[in-house]
């Protein structure tokens, strides 16, 4: 059994009880990074064995986890914060486990992207989630075909790219597209800050450095 535990955004408090007791209950714990983990696991009292499981090593290590996983071993996999596989690492294993007939259970919990939709005024009944645009190669296709889209999308972003995205989808979207950048989510320092594309880039833009992996909204055309 493979289960994909969400893990907090920011809060801590944001974590599930049904995800403390997977953690504990699992017999190994496949973590992102184990030093961004550990702090958490050990605030948490859980002492899983844990092992690593990222970007660059996954593909070398799905098909020994596969084996294990079929021979009978339940584990649980996490990333640095929110959910497996959602922008982050995951559905290597995920896609091997259910081809090879190991059952998969993602746990609800935290996703940075649905907060921000939620609390952004934006319309949100239908959307569609970009992720992360790719930094050179394909960056501008992506931005075109983004603003052709007759609904609103989410996309994240670097703190240190804000003001360049921003700009770049006022240049294909109008600078008076509505949108939303929201930072430090579940955090003390929590921003949702809605308005339009041109506004918002002259606010970062006078901010100079922000913190915090940002997420984007971008309301459809009008």
């Amino acid at each position: 059994m493979l289960y994909l535990v969400p893990t907090p955004i920011g809060n801590r408090e944001d974590i599930t009880l049904r995800a403390i007791r997977t953690l504990r209950e699992a017999d190994l714990i496949l973590a992102e990074d184990t030093r961004t983990s550990k702090p958490l696991l050990k605030h948490l009292e859980i002492e899983t064995p844990l092992r690593s499981y990222h970007a660059h090593n996954e593909h070398g290590i799905v098909g020994g986890l596969v084996e294990e996983l079929k021979q009978g071993a339940t584990y649980a996999l996490i990333t640095d914060a929110g959910t497996p596989a959602i922008s982050d690492p995951g559905f290597l294993l995920v896609r091997a486990c259910r081809e090879a007939g190991v059952q998969v259970s993602c746990l609800p919990g935290a996703t940075a992207f649905v907060p921000v939709l939620a609390a952004s005024g934006i319309p949100c009944n239908q959307f569609h989630f970009e992720g992360f645009l790719p930094h050179k190669k394909g960056r501008q296709t992506r931005l075109k075909y983004l603003a052709t889209l007759p609904n609103t999308f989410a996309l994240y972003e670097s703190p240190y790219r804000l003001v360049k995205c921003l700009t770049q989808l006022a240049e294909h979207c109008g600078e008076e597209r509505l949108a939303c950048v929201g930072r430090e989510v579940s955090k003390l320092y929590e921003e949702i800050n809605t308005n339009s594309l041109k506004a918002l880039i002259e606010d970062f833009s006078e901010r100079g450095k922000v913190k915090g992996e940002i997420v984007i909204v971008v309301a459809g055309p009008q």
